[in-house]
C-alpha cells in the first residue's frame, strides 16, 4: 500500500524544537519531492517547506526561513522537518505530501499548496506557554 504518516508532533513552548518525521512505505521517496503544509483552524493549506527529488534542492517560505530545516533519509525512506524557535502563529496540523521530482515553488507562504499524489493525515503542532 502506498502510504505517508507524519509523527512527532506535540506541545512545546515558544522557542522550543520539534522533529516532524514523514515516512513514506509503498514506494521511494528517493524519485519524490516532498512537501511540508500547515493548517491552522479556519484557515487554509500553507506551504512551509519542500525537498526536490535526489539530490535534492530545499525551499522555504518566508515564515519558515531561518527557522525549519527539511532533509531526506534514504535508508528510512523519511523526510523531516526540524522545527526550532518555534512561535504561537506556527500552531497547526502539519501534513506532507509527495509527487514526482519537482516541487510547487512559487506557492510557498501563499496561494494554493500545488498538485500533490499522496498526502499524510497530519500531525498537530501546539505552541503556547
Amino acid at each position: 500500500q502506498v502510504q505517508l504518516v507524519e509523527s512527532g508532533g506535540g506541545l512545546v513552548q515558544p522557542g522550543g524544537s520539534l522533529r516532524l518525521s514523514c515516512a513514506a512505505s509503498g514506494f521511494s521517496l528517493h524519485d519524490y519531492a516532498v512537501v511540508w503544509v500547515r493548517q491552522a483552524p479556519g484557515m487554509g493549506r500553507e506551504g512551509v517547506s519542500c525537498i526536490s527529488s535526489v539530490p535534492g534542492n530545499t525551499y522555504y517560505a518566508d515564515s519558515a526561513k531561518g527557522r525549519f530545516t527539511i532533509s531526506r533519509d534514504i535508508a528510512n525512506n523519511t523526510v523531516y522537518l526540524q522545527l526550532d524557535n518555534l512561535k504561537p502563529e506556527d500552531t497547526a496540523v502539519y501534513s506532507c505530501a509527495a509527487r514526482r521530482w519537482y516541487c510547487y515553488t512559487g506557492t510557498l507562504g501563499s496561494g494554493p499548496v500545488g498538485d500533490y499524489t499522496y498526502w499524510g493525515q497530519g500531525t498537530q503542532v501546539t505552541v503556547s506557554s
